[in-house]
């Protein structure tokens, strides 16, 4: 067994395709509309999904905003530096949430970025 993908819901695709792939670097591996069900999947990620786990993003057509609810925490990148990554985004129009720094009971370096739709991403910088 491995794990295939993670599915969020977002309200413009496009927007959403923008910040996965420009912002976050990440390659559109496949996208298919669904017109009998009046939605598209886009799937993104590093590598291919025969390799990698990767982001679904589900755009219900007539759906423009969701309720992040409590439940879902967030996604997670590891990156080499976190504040580059930081200050990567940030130029890019990316929203910067937490800074880089210690995680409040470690060492471990993380951020926190989100995407255009209140998604939270964690980045988690490699450990040397």
């Amino acid at each position: 067994m491995r794990l295939l993908h993670t599915m969020i819901r977002v309200g413009n695709l496009q927007r959403s395709l923008d910040f996965y792939t420009q912002v976050l670097g990440m390659k559109l591996l496949r996208q298919q509309d669904y017109p009998d069900g009046k939605f598209t999947l886009a799937f993104v990620g590093y590598g291919e999904e025969i390799d990698h786990t990767v982001i679904e993003l589900t755009y219900n057509w007539d759906t423009d905003h969701y309720d992040l609810g409590n439940g879902f925490g967030h996604i997670a990148i590891e990156v080499e530096n976190a504040a580059a990554a930081c200050e990567a985004i940030r130029q890019k129009g990316g929203k910067v949430v937490r800074e880089a720094g210690a995680m409040k009971h470690g060492t471990t370096i993380i951020a926190f970025v989100e995407d255009p739709d209140g998604y939270k991403i964690e980045l988690i910088q490699k450990h040397s």
